[in-house]
Formats: structure tokens, sequence, C-alpha cells
């Protein structure tokens, strides 16, 4: 049985019994499987809690008489915020190690499609397609990655907070790969124009909607709100939508196969964050005590940002007329993308 605060009259040294107190390891949680992972004794407890460990409560506190984290920072509700694990299991060494990886191959692809001019023989509409609205999407990619970074630092154990902070890495290396990327091929095109993606983020009608989706999910005050509008709505209806029902399907068919490489570690990155995002709403939504409350709360989060997300989606429709060469129509990508958020909100038990 884990010790607290009442039930220990004192902070001294062995005053108290924990989970694993007798093993050579020292670890003070249980583990998910027989032994712990390395992600488990790299990453548990190592945010400590006044509810497990913190005898004394918590060392450092804000003026307002707060802790370091408090629960309400949520609306949602846990009897155990200790439960969850990361699927991806990603810790800091990992992290960096797939990070860097990727750059390798994002520099290499680059690098090689310049010195065979590759990007020479971009249909034109197309060029002007990657200038604007590829232009326009890393500015949705840093926005989404500036709401995880706030996010991070109010989850109340350090398995959420460094689930959503891979999560925000993720998407700032995506903001920075996609701006290198235009910048390098932009070098070698008669014309290219650095600063439409930006004028089109603030000024294209097209753009508008999916920069209220995002502005609205950076204003909320919730970080839990933030990692599940991003993860379980925004991205399957407008992030895998225009990343992968558009550029992806129609960059070859216009002469391009250089996006779809620069693109797709985003997809693996989206999926690694989506299990992620599932197993710990799935622990809220099913939890011991609180399921009633946080079902109806999150419920309500997807009516919210569903609305703001599908108006979005509909808004961008004229992007897929503007290639020469048209693979794949919005219609069908769009129900691909509605067919996806139902089998997300049916794993984690929740409904439109």
């Amino acid at each position: 049985m884990v010790a607290t605060s009442s039930s220990v009259a004192s902070g001294a040294a062995g005053a108290a019994i924990f989970a694993g107190s007798s093993s050579r390891r020292y670890n003070y949680f249980e583990p998910r499987g027989k032994r712990a992972t390395h992600y488990e004794d790299v990453t548990c407890d190592v945010q400590p809690d006044p509810e497990r460990y913190l005898i004394q409560d918590w060392i450092i506190s804000f003026g307002n008489g707060k802790g370091a984290y408090t629960k309400d920072n949520t609306r949602a509700l846990s009897s155990n915020w200790h439960a969850f694990r990361a699927p991806d299991q990603e810790w800091e060494r990992t992290h960096y190690q797939r990070q860097s990886k990727i750059e390798t191959m994002v520099q290499a692809v680059i690098s090689n499609a310049r010195k065979a001019g590759a990007h020479l023989v971009f249909d034109k509409a197309w060029q002007r397609i990657l200038q604007v609205h590829l232009g326009a999407w890393k500015h949705a990619e840093f926005g989404l990655g500036t709401s995880l970074m706030q996010a991070q630092r109010y989850g109340y154990t350090q398995m959420i907070n460094n689930a959503t902070l891979t999560n925000s890495s993720y998407k700032m290396r995506l903001a920075q790969d996609i701006t290198l990327y235009l910048a390098e091929i932009g070098m070698d095109i008669a014309g290219w124009d650095d600063e439409a993606g930006k004028k089109a983020w603030l000024e294209d009608p097209v753009w508008q909607p999916t920069r209220l989706a995002i502005e609205t999910i950076m204003g909320t005050e919730d970080y839990l709100e933030q990692y599940f509008a991003i993860n379980l709505i925004f991205e399957p209806l407008v992030g895998e939508l225009f990343r992968s029902g558009f550029l992806m399907q129609a960059a070859a068919a216009n002469n391009d196969f250089i996006t779809p490489p620069v693109i797709s570690a985003a997809e693996a990155d989206y999926e690694r964050n989506l299990a992620n995002t599932i197993d710990l709403i799935y622990l809220l939504v099913n939890d011991e005590k609180h399921a009633s409350h946080n079902r109806a709360l999150m419920n309500g989060w997807v009516k919210k940002h569903a609305a703001l997300a599908e108006k979005a989606a509909t808004a961008l429709q004229p992007i897929w007329s503007q290639p020469h060469s048209k693979p794949v129509s919005f219609a069908d990508v769009q129900a691909v993308s509605q067919e996806r958020l139902a089998r997300i909100l049916g794993e984690v038990g929740l409904t439109r």
C-alpha cells in the first residue's frame, strides 16, 4: 500500500513502506507488466506527488498557495492519475534519437532532390500550391505545437507531461522541416515567394476557419482539453485530411516526389500521439469513480471542437481543385476523415 502524508507522521528515511521498498532496484511504483520497462524507470514518479511520497507537501508552491502541480488544471477527474503509461514508451533519449533520424532522412531527401533538379520539373500550378498552402500549413503545425508546449506544463504526472511534450516537439519539428524545405527548393525556382504562405495564413479565406479552430484550442485553459482536441478531433478532420488526403496523394501526379517523404514522418508521428491520447482518455472515460463525469465533459469537447474542425476542413475544399492533375476528390477524402473520427471516438467510448 502506498504511504500518504496522512498515514505517516514522519518524513524520515525508513518511516514508511512503499511498493518496492524491499527491491534493490528502488522502484516506488507498480509496473504495468511483470517488470518495469526502461521508460517506466525514468518516467514514473520523477515528478513527486504529496499524495504518494511528499509527506512534507509540495517543495515549491506558488504565491497563491497552490503547489507546483494541481488536479484542477483540468476539469477531468481521475481516481489515479498515475495509472497512465504512454504506449509509445518515449522518453528523453529515445525521443532525441528518433527526431535525429527523421531530420537526417528529411535533409537527405531535400539535398539529393536539389542535386538532381527534381523540384525544377514540378507542375507550375503545384509550385504555387506549395508556396501558398504548404507555406500556410507550417503555421498550423506551429500553432498546435505551441498549444501542446503550454499544455504539458499543467499535466499532473510526468507520464502525461512527457507524452504531451514529445507531441509538441513533433509538431515543432514538422513546422521547421516545412520551412527549410520550401526555402531550399525556392532558391532554385524563379519568382518563388517565401512570404506567400504567411500571407495566406493571415488573409486567405480558405485558411481562416483553420486559424479559428487552432486559436480556439490555444486559448483553452484546460490542458487536457487541448491535448484531446488536437489528437482526437483536429488531426483526423483537418491534419490528416490535408497532409495525407491532399499533399501525399496529389504530389506525385504533379511531378513532385519530394514533398511526400518530407511530410510522411508527420503521419507516423500522429499514429504515436494518437495511441497515447486514446490510452489516456480511455482510462478517464472508464474511471471507476468518475466515468460518467468524464464522459459528459468529453462529449462536450467533441461537439465544440468537431464543429470548428469541420468548418475548417470544408473551407479547404477549393485547394483540391487547384492542381492540374487531380487524382483524388475532396469528397472522398473527407468521407475517410469522418470515418476515421468515428473509429477514434468509438475506441474511447465517446459519441458526437
